[in-house]
C-alpha cells in the first residue's frame, strides 16, 4: 500500500460502502498528498471513491465517472483564498483535470479521460 502523509483512507470511502476508499489509485493519492504538503492546509474530501449506485444518486453522476475509478476526489473550500490555495497546489503537483465548484474543487488524473481541461460551474 502506498504511503500518505495527510489522508486517511476512510477520507475517500464512498457513504454506502464502508472500507470503499482503498479503492482509491495510488498515483491518485500521492499526487494528492503532494499538493496539500504544498498547499499547508487541510483538505475537506467531500467526495472520493463513490460505487456506481452512489454516483448515480449524486445528481445523476457522469456514467463514466473518474470517482468510480478511484481516480477523482472533490475538495471542500470556506473561501475564495483558500480556494485558490487548493487550485494552484493542485496545477503545481501536475493535475490537469480540474472543476472549479463555487465551494468545491473536482479533481482527477483518470488516463482514460482527456487530459489538460479546466471547468467551472
Amino acid at each position: 500500500m502506498v504511503q500518505i502523509k495527510h489522508f486517511t483512507l476512510r477520507e475517500f470511502d464512498s457513504p454506502d460502502a464502508p472500507g470503499s476508499g482503498s479503492a482509491m489509485q495510488s498515483d491518485f493519492l500521492v499526487k494528492l498528498d503532494k499538493a496539500r504538503e504544498l498547499c499547508g492546509l487541510p483538505f475537506k474530501i467531500n467526495s472520493g471513491f463513490r460505487t456506481p449506485a452512489h454516483n448515480k444518486a449524486v445528481g445523476g453522476g457522469e456514467p463514466n465517472s473518474a470517482h468510480t475509478k478511484g481516480w477523482a476526489a472533490d475538495i471542500g473550500y470556506s473561501s475564495g483564498t483558500e480556494g485558490y490555495r487548493i487550485l494552484t497546489s493542485l496545477l503545481a503537483v501536475g493535475f490537469n483535470r480540474i472543476g472549479v465548484y463555487k465551494s468545491w474543487i473536482h479533481v482527477d488524473c483518470d488516463p482514460s479521460l482527456p487530459a489538460k481541461v479546466i471547468w467551472s460551474k
